[in-house]
Order: C-alpha cells, then structure tokens, then sequence
C-alpha cells in the first residue's frame, strides 16, 4: 500500500481501505504524462474520499465508462462503495492541450466522456483495462492506447508546465503579479497561456500550492505553529491561512489536523 499522495485529505484513515499504487511512464510518453495511478477500494459502507487536486488534466479508465477530467477548482469528492479499481493517466500540467481543439480552461470542473476526444476506441480499451490482471497490464494497455495518438510536441506546453513547476515550488508566492515577474512575462500573458494550457487561473494555482502545504504540514501528526506556517506561506496573518484553508476543506486546519 503507497503513500496517497499530497492533496489526498485524511490520509490514514483512507489507508485503511484504499490502496494506490502509482508508476512513470515508459519514456516516449514522459513528455505528456507525468504518472500513472491505480487505486483500489473494499468499503464495507459508502465512502466519500476527498482530494485537494492538482492543476493537472486526467484520463481515468473506470466503470461505466471513461472520462477525461479537468482541473478541479473546488474540493474534489468521490463517493466509493463495494469494491472497485480505476486506472488514471495524469497529464503534466499544459500537456493536456495538444490533444484537443478547446482551451483547457473549458474542461475545467468537468467530466467529460473521453470519447468526445479520444474516439470510440477508448471504449474497448477501457473494458480491457478494468479486466487486467494487475496495474502493470492495465498500464500496458493505456500506453499502447496513447502511443500512436501523440500529438506533435509543444514547446508552449513545455513552456507552461515548467511555470507551474516553479509556482508550486514555491507555494509562498502569493500575487500574480509576483508570479509573472517571477517567470519573466507580462501578468496578461501569463493569465492567458494558463487558461489556455492548464485550465485553472494563476492565482488558483498559487493557492492550491498554499493549501497542500498547509495539509501536508497538518497530516505530519505533529503539533503545527499555525501563525509561522501563515508566516511562511506569504498570508498576512493566521486568520486568512484559517479562512483559506476552511474556505475549500470545510473545517479549519487544527481541526483537520486533529482528525
């Protein structure tokens, strides 16, 4: 059983029941895609798992069929019961758009069936997918499925992964005025290759690299100094980290923390 992943809230009590297992891919994709994920779920009662999400789009092979998910904005909440399994494909930031003829930003906060992209192909895969026997099939399966489907490169996608690379290195940028100095181009520019590329805001970005670091500081188990944490995160006291982070988690973080 693997870690769950930074954004994943509630670690351990989802590890209880929730194993993930997550793999690199093969090097002609590695352009495109930054993992793999498999998850695998046996709940005895429904329940909803809840993730702070990246700005990254996903393909996920799952029952009844497959879809193409955006960034979402909002905390993302899925409902498991019995026992199951999906394959994700997570797209490095920007890399998502050479697939498709839209601007990411109109995928965001969506699902869209995958065969508005991929064609009816995926359909068939998804169903050897879920048949598998094991990640490492079903990985086989999805990359033999991508590899003749690659676009061409994009030096603009390339371009705009290694900014929010850097964004989320430094989750106390706080404005994105100093973000676009930052990555040297215009606070206009940058707004626009995001909504193009990633399809979440820069600000968004800024806040979500904010508030993983807060909920990972918090499922540290250790006693967190929250006003030093507002501090080092560039908020201008520990009442705005409290409203931010309730804002989107839904309790504050000492409580999150303690759960």
């Amino acid at each position: 059983m693997g870690d769950l992943g930074r954004g994943v809230l509630y670690p351990d009590e989802q590890a209880a029941f929730v194993e993930l297992d997550r793999r690199a891919p093969r090097a002609e994709l590695a352009r495109f895609v930054e993992f793999y994920w498999h998850v695998r779920w046996n709940v005895a009662e429904p329940y909803e798992t809840k993730v702070l999400s990246h700005p990254n789009v996903h393909l996920v092979f799952e029952e009844p069929a497959p879809y193409v998910y955006g960034v979402h904005r909002s905390l993302f909440v899925r409902r498991l019961e019995g026992r199951g399994q999906v394959l994700g494909v997570k797209f490095r930031p920007g890399w998502f758009r050479p697939f498709i003829d839209v601007a990411v930003s109109e995928l965001a906060d969506r699902r869209v069936p995958a065969e508005e992209f991929f064609g009816p192909a995926v359909e068939d895969v998804c169903r050897a997918v879920l048949k598998a026997d094991g990640p490492d099939e079903m990985i086989a399966l999805a990359e033999g499925f991508l590899l003749p489907r690659l676009p061409e490169p994009d030096p603009v996608a390339e371009e705009v992964a290694g900014m929010v690379e850097r964004i989320v290195a430094r989750p106390a940028l706080f404005r994105v005025d100093q973000a676009a100095e930052a990555l040297h181009v215009s606070t206009r520019t940058l707004q626009r290759l995001f909504a193009e590329y990633v399809g979440a805001s820069p600000k968004w970005v800024m806040r979500r690299a904010r508030l993983h670091e807060a909920a990972a500081r918090a499922d540290q188990g250790d006693d967190v100094d929250w006003a030093a944490l507002a501090d080092e995160l560039g908020y201008c006291d520990q009442s705005h980290l409290i409203r931010d982070f309730t804002a989107t988690v839904g309790v504050p973080p000492a409580r999150y923390a303690r759960s």
